[in-house]
Order: C-alpha cells, then sequence, then structure tokens
C-alpha cells in the first residue's frame, strides 16, 4: 500500500492515522511518499493528496475511508 501525501498538509495526517492502524491490523506493509519530492506526482496529484494505492492501483483520495480500506486490503 502506498500514501501519498505533503508536509504540513491535515488530511493526509488524518489519513496516514487511519493507514498506520489498518496496516498494523492486517499485518500489510506501506510505505509513505510525498508529492513535493517528484514533478511528476506532484503534477498528477498533488490537488488530491492524500492519496492512497492498493496493488498500485489508486484507491482513494482526500479522505480514507478505513472500512473500504480494510475490504480492499482483506
Amino acid at each position: 500500500m502506498l500514501l501519498l501525501g505533503r508536509p504540513g498538509c491535515h488530511l493526509c495526517d488524518e489519513a496516514r492515522s487511519v493507514v498506520e492502524r489498518v496496516a498494523a491490523d492486517l499485518g500489510v506493509g506501506w510505505e509513505e511518499r510525498s508529492v513535493d519530492d517528484d514533478p511528476e506526482l506532484r503534477r498528477r496529484y498533488g490537488d488530491q493528496v492524500p492519496v492512497t494505492f492498493v496493488d498500485g492501483r489508486q484507491h482513494d483520495f482526500w479522505r480514507v475511508d478505513e472500512t473500504r480500506l480494510r475490504r480492499a486490503l482483506g
């Protein structure tokens, strides 16, 4: 699972909390990247952060629905 965000983003902080909780509960690995570190990511997703990806496919943006994320990873 991948979480794209940016520093200082309150929605990203909320999404990170959900992702951390779900990943820990399910034993799933995840990583986080900042769209600000990559011009292409910033161009494609900068207006949608936070963005989550499951199995390389975009799953959610702006808000992470915990139930929906659990279902996608389960």
